[in-house]
């Protein structure tokens, strides 16, 4: 089988180069030709030999995401529905908020969390994400739209934090000043509490941005509509996300509001009363419906009542305008169909 040379990591390219004894510093040429010059063909690697072109060529293969659909709104938004090198599915969507220009993109084929309210949940989970294909999301994207990236959200289908050292083989590539090269003030991993990831982020090298999706203040309910939250306690979240912000950034707790099941004017009291004192940011997110699920978004006048008694907290409130709902392209909305 061919061997996709994509599919290394800077390090793992250098170390390969050095394994067949060829120059160390070969590997970071050869990783910026793939990443920040986007090249698919070895002969176009200038700066190396004919040689040393033509062993790579027989050696390896360049591999790529290959696009099978892109469906866009009036607004921009537009989803792109990749296919694997082993045909898995997924999707990632970029968002034009000028002057920024944002992509959401998975990190695994499905989702094993099974959110009793998420349309990912309903196909299931079938493998990790490896970290090339979670960075070759953005650099597919830039090329089919013409422009680079400004903001990154690990938020698409999957949980970042349960792939993370896959994550952090992307991240690399993403912030690399030989690969994707964006900072790494403008990356957010979105998370739904996984303890042992978010210890790991915290204990890392990375300073990126942690927003975390409640949904509901109290642990038993969390844990009917969120099974991920049995093993996964409330209270500790909150420590490490205290701790978090801290050390590195001010976490965000993203809060998606479904009617009648957590958008009554208690539950925002409640909401406040568990993050007094607490360093961090909420941003609200009317509910993003999806034709197999019963649940539905709140009315608009329920949605700003939630946001107004928000207001009268320590925190900074957002409320998302949701975007591409009509071509389901919204948070919770991916499930990677032809």
């Amino acid at each position: 089988m061919d061997i996709n040379i994509k599919q290394y990591s800077l390090n793992e390219l250098e170390e390969l180069f050095k394994k067949l004894n060829i120059e160390k510093y070969r590997g970071r040429q050869v990783f910026q030709w793939l990443w920040q010059k986007n090249t698919r063909d070895f002969m176009e690697m200038t700066n190396l030999s004919i040689a040393l072109r033509k062993n790579l060529s027989a050696r390896y293969v360049i591999r790529d995401l290959r696009l099978l659909k892109n469906i866009g709104t009036s607004d921009g938004v537009q989803k792109f529905l990749w296919e694997l090198e082993d045909r898995d599915l997924i999707e990632s969507v970029f968002i034009p908020e000028p002057p920024r220009r944002t992509i959401c993109v998975s990190t695994q084929v499905g989702c094993p969390l099974g959110c009793l309210f998420c349309a990912t949940g309903l196909i299931g989970f079938k493998r990790n994400l490896k970290g090339f294909e979670i960075a070759a999301q953005i650099q597919r994207a830039q090329e089919f739209i013409g422009e680079k990236m400004t903001n990154i959200v690990f938020m698409g289908m999957g949980e970042p934090l349960l792939n993370i050292e896959n994550l952090f083989v992307a991240l690399e590539i993403v912030t690399s000043s030989i690969g994707l090269g964006i900072s790494q003030r403008h990356i957010t991993i979105s998370t739904s509490g996984i303890i042992e990831g978010m210890e790991k982020l915290l204990n890392s090298k990375w300073k990126v941005k942690l927003a975390i999706s409640l949904n509901f203040v109290d642990q038993a309910v969390r844990e009917k509509y969120m099974p991920v939250a049995k093993n996964n306690p409330l209270k500790e979240i909150l420590h490490l996300a205290r701790l978090y912000s801290e050390k590195k950034e001010m976490v965000t707790f993203e809060y998606v509001l479904i009617r009648g099941l957590n958008d009554k004017p208690d539950d925002a009291r409640r909401l406040i009363r568990l993050l007094k004192g607490f360093p961090s940011k909420i941003n609200l997110i009317s509910y993003n419906e999806y034709p197999e699920l019963p649940y539905q978004a709140p009315e608009p006048e329920r949605i700003l009542e939630f946001q107004k008694i928000l207001f009268d907290s320590e925190h900074p409130v957002t409320l998302r305008k949701s975007k591409g709902k009509e071509i389901l392209a919204g948070c919770g909305q991916l499930v990677a169909r032809p």
